[in-house]
C-alpha cells in the first residue's frame, strides 16, 4: 500500500473526501487496516515535527514494537510506513495541538470532531479503532470507558481503549491492554499485514 506521502506499495485514497485544509497532519487511513490508533490531538512536539507521537517521552513507538505490531521500533517521522503493517493513525481533534487540558477546554467543536471521526471509521472500516487514552475515548464515546475491548462497535469496527503512552501518564502505563489488543489483531486478522 502507498500512503499519502507516496511511500510503500499500491495507492491510498485521501483520508476523507473534503478533508479540512486546517488539519495539521494527514491521517494514515486506507482500506483493509487491522487497527487505527486514535489520539486526542497532536502534542506540541508532534506539531513541531509534523509527526504523530513525536515527543521523546512518549512510549507509543516503543510499545508497538514491544507488543509485536511492528517488527522494530519506528521513529515518529516514519509514521506513514505503518500502513505496511495494517496500521492507521488519526486524532479526534485534527485542527489544534497541545495537551488534553487545552484541547478539551471548550474551544474545539467536539460534536463536529466526533462526527468526522465516526465518518472516517465508517468509510474505512478498520477491524479495530483503538483509542490511545481513556480521555480521548471518553470524549468520543461519551462515558468513562474501562480499558480493553468495548461492548459497542462503530459499524463493523471493534472499539478498544488503551492506557496512554504519554510521558505525562507514565506512572499509570500498563502494557497489558496493548498486548491484549495485539493478540486480538493477530487472532482475528491472521496478524498485522
Amino acid at each position: 500500500m502507498r500512503n499519502q506521502h507516496g511511500q510503500g506499495g499500491g495507492e491510498l485514497e485521501p483520508a476523507l473526501d473534503g478533508r479540512s485544509a486546517r488539519e495539521l497532519i494527514p491521517d494514515v487511513l486506507t482500506d483493509g487496516l487491522s487497527v487505527v490508533f486514535c489520539g486526542s490531538a497532536l502534542g506540541d512536539v508532534s506539531w513541531e515535527r509534523r509527526a504523530y507521537y513525536a515527543n521523546p517521552g512518549n512510549r507509543f513507538w516503543q510499545t508497538l514494537a514491544e507488543v509485536g505490531l511492528t517488527p522494530r521500533r519506528l521513529v515518529a517521522e516514519e509514521y506513514p510506513q505503518l500502513v505496511d503493517w495494517g496500521i492507521g493513525l488519526t486524532d479526534l481533534v485534527k485542527t489544534d495541538h497541545g495537551q488534553d487540558v487545552h484541547i478539551f477546554d471548550g474551544h474545539v467543536d467536539l460534536d463536529e470532531a466526533r462526527r468526522l471521526l465516526r465518518a472516517k471509521v465508517l468509510r474505512w472500516q478498520p477491524r479495530v479503532l483503538a483509542f490511545t487514552s481513556r480521555t480521548v475515548a471518553a470524549q468520543f464515546l461519551g462515558w468513562r470507558a474501562v480499558l480493553g475491548r468495548q461492548p459497542d462497535c462503530v459499524g463493523r469496527t471493534v472499539v478498544w481503549v488503551l492506557p496512554s503512552t504519554s510521558g505525562l501518564a507514565r506512572r499509570f502505563f500498563d502494557i497489558g491492554p496493548w498486548q491484549d489488543l495485539a493478540r486480538f489483531v493477530r487472532d482475528t486478522t491472521g496478524g498485522v499485514s
